[in-house]
């Protein structure tokens, strides 16, 4: 069967959008916070892994580092998308269809962010303090000093650059997101996964919940951040830039433009 087509896709994501936001109790939604939050931590990890495992190369090519990072991290959203968890990322376009139809109420849509946010929190920590942290997967050089300087410099930018980048990275998220819906079959649904994903990566755009990992992983490998700092200068604005490039950049759009057809 061919893909599906945009009005298609769109009922598809107000379904989904729905089912995420009403149609499950809150330890469902807790535990499928959590996965979410710990496959885009697996996909963090495996970034930093490849993407730094080069350093001779890179320090010749500079987008080379990039682009080998940029090409595994969407292992994470291919799981979340597979296996249905819950992304706030995502979450931030599919959840604006039913509330813009008047099926999911404004406070039900940000009560499901909120969870979701927490939860991925929680998940990308697990991630980084068990199977990252304790293992001293990234302890060893050129691992070490790469999540140092991660961590530095996703807080010495301005939050409004911050802000930008986190628009750019969900925007792109998103439309992941949404080319997975309109596939029918397991290697669309991957390719969809693999290619915005990429782009943002390689862009060095800011996404909040990978942020959740690599600022926490770089603290606790001895990074000058403090708590504050990542919440302040990073976490809170990729977070609401995030959920500007998933909602006014995706869900409303596209609803927009086909809400008359599905």
């Amino acid at each position: 069967m061919p893909v599906r087509t945009p009005a298609e896709t769109l009922e598809t994501a107000s379904n989904a959008g729905l089912a995420k936001a009403s149609g499950r109790t809150l330890p469902h939604l807790a535990i499928g916070s959590i996965l979410a939050g710990a496959y885009i931590a697996l996909g963090g990890a495996l970034s930093i892994i490849i993407g730094y495992g080069f350093p001779q190369l890179s320090a010749a090519n500079p987008g080379l580092q990039r682009l080998l990072s940029g090409l595994v991290f969407p292992v994470g959203l291919m799981l979340v998308v597979i296996l249905g968890a819950d992304l706030f990322t995502g979450n931030n376009a599919l959840l604006v269809p039913p509330c813009m139809q008047r099926k999911l109420s404004v406070a039900a849509m940000m009560r499901n962010w909120t969870i979701v946010w927490l939860g991925n929190f929680v998940g990308a920590l697990i991630v980084a303090y068990f199977l990252v942290y304790l293992t001293g997967l990234t302890a060893s050089a050129p691992y070490a000093k790469a999540v140092e300087a991660i961590g530095i410099a996703k807080t010495s930018a301005s939050p409004g650059t911050i802000f930008l980048k986190g628009i750019g990275a969900n925007w792109c998220v998103c439309l992941a997101v949404w080319l997975a819906l309109s596939g029918r079959h397991l290697g669309e649904k991957l390719i969809a996964c693999e290619i915005p994903v990429m782009a943002f990566v390689a862009l060095g755009f800011e996404h909040c919940v990978a942020n959740m990992f690599f600022l926490p992983l770089a603290m606790m490998q001895g990074a000058p951040v403090s708590v504050l700092e990542m919440l302040t200068s990073n976490l809170l604005p990729a977070t609401l830039g995030n959920i500007v490039g998933g909602a006014l950049f995706v869900g409303l759009p596209y609803y927009y433009l086909n809400r008359n057809k599905a």
